[in-house]
């Protein structure tokens, strides 16, 4: 009995222990902490998809629906739908939740603006959602043009905060630049942004980055600090898509996600590292690797890796290339990887540069990503970063400067 005992208490002290892990409220745990007032007698539409929980793993929409002061009458599905049950990029229809039995109106697909039919029985719409922390992941799209239908439709939006998985300190890119304005690159921010949802929010409603500015209330998070990535909060990790399933997913993202717009090689999508990995049937893995560790970047270390991808750029072949290892990801300048990369490649095969080979059909998403043409231009000149880096950081100081003044958080 002695020994079941110390078992049972081993177990409890464990559990503790994981529970004091978790650092930090989200936005849905503050609203629960106000017993919703900003809701209550207001018809309510949330926009969520499946990584809208509390810290106990609820669903927004069920905490929601349960809540009696509380009136949830529609839900707004980003891409993957509200139930995480859509395949990336294919659109999201409109139905009835069967879980709730509340109307669920699409905002991928043919229409990614919530109309004034789709919003005439709402009186405010509430955004939870977790966010990766780079421009052209599209929820950030979704959320700031129904800020602007909230705007026209005369309707409140409330943001439930959520951590910025690479933190608030990290920002590169360019900003996205007229012309190539699109919903992977909707506002002119940075690649890399360096915000908050919330935080976002403010910005692009005072900035007059949106069409018109909406009555806008952000709830703010507990405990949360710029300097925390997504593994320092304690919180699980949901999916944000398909190819986002751990949150150190969020950190490759940005390494390898506008080379591999492209589709020349493999970026792990379609094997079990997305976004990790550079690959292709006629790269020499260890050459490779040698080569790119010869460079000594900061904060990252190069692998020669063999793989035969399960879906998309290689399936069933067998590739070679590196795996990327991130030592410190505080130094590392993620998106740099993918462009360095593309040079040690020409550099190795004057043949298989990426410009004279990859498809240019595909080059009007490289520069949407990109959020410029100027990207590609400059670097298909020489196959050079050298001739791309300033231009790609040239926005970085003075973004910086401008998005302290919308810090929720230090």
């Amino acid at each position: 009995m002695r020994n079941i005992a110390l078992i049972i208490a081993l177990c409890l002290c464990s559990l503790l222990g994981q529970a004091q892990k978790v650092k930090i409220k989200t936005g849905i745990e503050a609203l629960k902490e106000q017993n919703f007032k900003c809701l209550e007698g207001k018809r309510v539409g949330l926009i969520t998809n499946p990584t809208g929980v509390d810290n106990q793993l609820k669903s927004t929409i069920d905490i929601l629906h349960e809540a009696p002061n509380v009136e949830l009458v529609a839900l707004y599905g980003p891409e993957h739908g509200v139930r995480g049950d859509v395949h990336a990029g294919d659109h999201v229809e409109n139905f009835v939740d069967p879980k709730t039995g509340i109307p669920v109106y699409s905002l991928y697909g043919a229409t990614r603006k919530a109309t004034p039919e789709m919003l005439k029985n709402v009186d405010v719409l509430v955004y939870d959602i977790q966010d990766i922390g780079c421009r052209s992941f599209t929820y950030i799209s979704t959320m700031g043009v129904n800020m602007e239908a909230a705007a026209e439709n005369g309707k409140e939006f409330i943001v439930l905060d959520r951590p910025n998985p690479l933190g608030g300190n990290k920002i590169e890119g360019n900003l996205a630049e007229d012309g190539y304005i699109s919903f992977v690159s909707q506002f002119k921010i940075p690649y890399i942004y360096g915000l908050t949802c919330g935080e976002l929010a403010q910005m692009l409603n005072e900035e007059k980055m949106i069409e018109q500015p909406c009555q806008l209330k952000v709830i703010k998070m507990k405990g949360w600090k710029r300097n925390m990535d997504y593994e320092k909060t304690g919180l699980q990790w949901i999916p944000s898509s398909p190819h986002i399933p751990h949150p150190h997913t969020s950190f490759f993202y940005p390494v390898s996600g506008i080379l591999g717009e492209l589709g020349y090689m493999s970026i792990g999508v379609g094997y079990t590292i997305p976004f990790q990995m550079f690959g292709a049937e006629w790269l020499n893995a260890d050459s490779l690797a040698n080569n790119l560790n010869a460079r000594h970047l900061p904060g990252v270390i190069f692998r020669p890796m063999h793989l035969k991808p399960f879906y998309s750029t290689g399936k069933g072949e067998h590739l070679q290339g590196v795996q990327v290892h991130l030592t410190n990801f505080e130094k590392a300048a993620l998106s740099d990887i993918q462009f360095i990369v593309m040079e040690e490649v020409a550099n190795m095969y004057p043949d298989k540069a990426i410009f004279d080979n990859a498809n240019d059909k595909r080059f009007n998403m490289f520069d949407k990503v990109s959020g410029s043409n100027q990207i590609r231009e400059r670097f298909s000149k020489r196959n050079r970063w050298e001739d791309v880096a300033d231009y790609w950081y040239k926005d970085v100081d003075d973004f910086r400067k401008l998005s302290k003044k919308y810090y929720l958080y230090k």
